[in-house]
């Protein structure tokens, strides 16, 4: 029996066991079953006897076919539009690089900063953050606006999926995909999910929580972490290329060699600009961060920058919608049909008489890891999060801290899968980090950022008169 068989086999008797235990009470048995088929999932993308996709598809299928979803429930996924900012963002990337607009922006960044990995990592964190607080949407910002960047820094500095992958392209991604879920935390407009949780704590503890109040809670354990964390990866999963001396000489002639700006580049520069304008003024014009990035692409391709041939030829894009979108429609029905809601009491409920501090450590960490079987920050947001503040001010712990804490985390447990925000298929589907890597380097990450947040930035929330 070959190795692919038994993991599909593992994968099988894991969700019919989990199908055929007696369902819990105060659960519907439509729901313990979706979640019989989404832990069986979920083994199947660390295991992976087939493609993630793949996996996906038949996951969908099974739900629809043994009637726990109807076809149009198990496909809502699709019609998800983070799925499609998604897609659009892949082919930004495929602008950039078809028209060498995005070697001319990696020489540029090389030629200025570009005499190490680490200098490289830090400078594209540090323009996440200051595209933060007005930028919305993680997806738009990591996904739409710098993954292009750092792709083609990679391929600008010979990085490439495959053999050359870990040579600086893993370690650049891996950076700017952690630093976007710690920009998201900092700022109330910086993902889609934090006003709601502000309106969340409104309705659930009676508080307000400002604009300037969660800016200021964040800023302390935000920048430690900003500070902090590249360089945790770039010691725990190191890149091969460390020190660049040669990159900035390099650079310049190789923008002498690109020659001026081309009329396609030209193009994808305004599109580019354009569509950085609309996503961060989006408070205003009403208009979608989908919608934005769709029109980009409409335009890539109205004016021939991008052929049809050339979306049809991103698979990336494609394979990621697959899974993606598979995955959010069962997120989303766990919660629906009542699993996510019964966890968070059945949780709640375990802490009834413990102190209200180390009560309100156990939620945390639930609340954090809990993420592994989420697919969408908003989705986890709206499932989890009212009850847990219930639960920890009920315990006797400080409505400000309970709320703006479980706020951070809300945004900090991205870190942790590959599918666990918007911009993580985008990053993930690069195809430069394998998934047990990924998955490890979330985890010790997630690990990182809770002794700076809960820990040091307990200390600053106290100076605050937070508790």
């Amino acid at each position: 029996m070959n190795s692919n068989l038994k993991k599909g086999l593992l994968v099988i008797l894991v969700g019919a066991i989990i199908w055929f235990l007696p369902v819990p009470a105060g659960l519907k048995p439509q729901a313990w079953q979706l979640f019989a088929i989404f832990v069986a999932t979920i083994l199947g993308f660390i295991l992976q006897p087939l493609p993630i996709g793949s996996i996906a598809f038949i996951a969908v299928t099974l739900s629809a076919l043994s009637g726990v979803l109807k076809p149009a429930e198990a496909l809502s996924g699709f019609s998800n539009i983070t799925i499609w900012l998604i897609v659009s963002a892949f082919l930004f990337a495929k602008g950039f690089i078809k028209t060498g607009l995005g070697r001319r922006i990696a020489y540029m960044i090389i030629k200025a900063i570009g005499d190490s990995t680490l200098k490289l990592g830090y400078a594209i964190v540090i323009s996440d953050l200051i595209m933060a607080p007005a930028m919305p949407s993680s997806a738009a910002r990591a996904g739409g606006v710098l993954f292009p960047v750092v792709r083609s820094l990679n391929s600008a500095l010979g990085s490439e999926p495959g053999p050359t992958a870990r040579k600086v392209g893993a370690y650049l991604l891996q950076t700017e995909y952690h630093g976007n879920a710690i920009t998201c935390a900092m700022f109330m407009t910086a993902m889609a999910g934090n006003p709601l949780i502000a309106l969340l704590a409104a309705k659930t503890l009676n508080i307000e929580i400002t604009w300037g109040q969660w800016a200021l809670a964040a800023i302390v354990p935000g920048l430690i972490s900003l500070l902090v964390v590249p360089y945790f990866i770039y010691k725990f999963d190191p890149p091969e290329l460390t020190e660049l001396p040669e990159s900035k000489e390099m650079a310049r002639q190789e923008l002498v060699k690109l020659g001026p700006l081309s009329s396609a580049e030209k193009i994808i520069a305004g599109v580019f600009c354009g569509a950085l304008l609309l996503w961060s003024t989006s408070q205003f014009t009403k208009i979608d961060a989908t919608v934005v990035a769709m029109l980009g692409v409409s335009v890539m391709i109205i004016t021939k920058v991008l052929e049809w041939k050339d979306i049809l030829e991103e698979k990336g894009a494609w394979d990621t919608m697959i899974w993606m979108g598979s995955l959010v429609a069962l997120a989303d029905y766990l919660s629906k049909l009542g699993f996510i809601p019964w966890f968070a009491k059945v949780v709640g409920a375990s802490i009834v008489g413990i102190p209200w501090l180390p009560a309100f450590g156990i939620l945390l960490l639930v609340y954090v890891y809990a993420h592994y079987a989420f697919a969408s920050l908003t989705a986890h947001i709206t499932a989890m999060y009212a009850a847990f503040i219930a639960v920890a001010v009920a315990a006797g712990a400080p409505p400000y801290l309970v709320a703006l804490a479980l706020a951070f985390m809300s945004n900090l447990c991205m870190s942790l899968t590959h599918y666990g925000g918007s911009p993580a298929p985008i990053f993930f589907g690069a195809g430069y980090v394998d998934q047990g890597t990924w998955w490890k380097v979330g985890f010790m990450v997630s690990v990182v950022n809770l002794i700076i947040w809960i820990g040091l930035g307990s200390i600053w929330w106290k100076f605050l008169g937070l508790w």
